[in-house]
């Protein structure tokens, strides 16, 4: 059955994203409550991308995490103004480096 690339991103990318800023987030002392809010996420949500029962199938490396590190720190801050356009553009350079190991070829 042919999957598409979107739906790839939507299963198994953006909840890989979702768990690593809930890891960035928790290394810098920001607690699951306030994780849940600068994510706009249930508290049980962020509990479950933090033991790994959520999100767990994507490691990421490089600039990749070096761009998870960042939002999580600007998160904290309060200096993001738009998550969704943050979140999209390090959706792009995961694909642009092919971080994904080919899982996000139309045919699976």
């Amino acid at each position: 059955m042919m999957k598409l690339p979107c739906q790839l991103i939507v299963w198994n990318v953006l909840p890989a994203i979702r768990a690593a800023i809930a890891e960035e987030l928790n290394k810098i002392g920001v607690s699951q409550l306030e994780a849940a809010r600068l994510l706009d996420m249930t508290p049980s949500a962020i509990s479950q991308y933090r033991t790994g029962k959520r999100g767990y199938r994507i490691v990421f490396e490089g600039e990749v995490k070096a761009s998870l590190s960042r939002l999580a720190r600007d998160l904290k801050a309060g200096q993001v103004d738009d998550l969704a356009s943050r979140i999209c553009e390090i959706c792009a350079q995961i694909r642009e480096e092919n971080q994904l190991g080919g899982s996000c070829d139309t045919e699976t």
